[in-house]
């Protein structure tokens, strides 16, 4: 299991996500976030393979076709950080923090 912490930012609408995956690297994303374009992703992201997913494009990827149908802000780092979880939960990544620093 991976559990990821999200931040995302200026509207402050914290999402916490778990994510498992079986020996098969069938994944399961369980979403819970203040944001509800964000919880509206979480009926599509059911028994995913996560190794397909996590080597899938853009253009192929079920999380991302989730988050263009519910997320209202193209910058949303909540995609993102569901392939991140979903390598490491299904084994394919060490564990490790992603920064975005924002100066102006």
């Amino acid at each position: 299991m991976a559990i990821v912490q999200v931040s995302p930012g200026i509207c402050g609408l914290q999402t916490k996500l778990m994510i498992t995956a079986d020996e098969d690297q069938a994944v399961s994303v369980i979403i819970d976030s203040e944001c509800p374009h964000i919880m509206a992703m979480q009926a599509e992201l059911s028994d995913l393979d996560g190794y397909v997913e996590c080597f899938s494009r853009f253009s192929t990827s079920a999380v991302y076709a989730a988050a263009d149908k519910h997320c209202k802000h193209l910058a949303c780092p909540v995609p993102c950080s569901i392939i991140k979880g979903m390598e490491v939960a299904c084994g394919l990544a060490l564990p490790k923090d992603i920064v975005i620093q924002i100066e102006k």
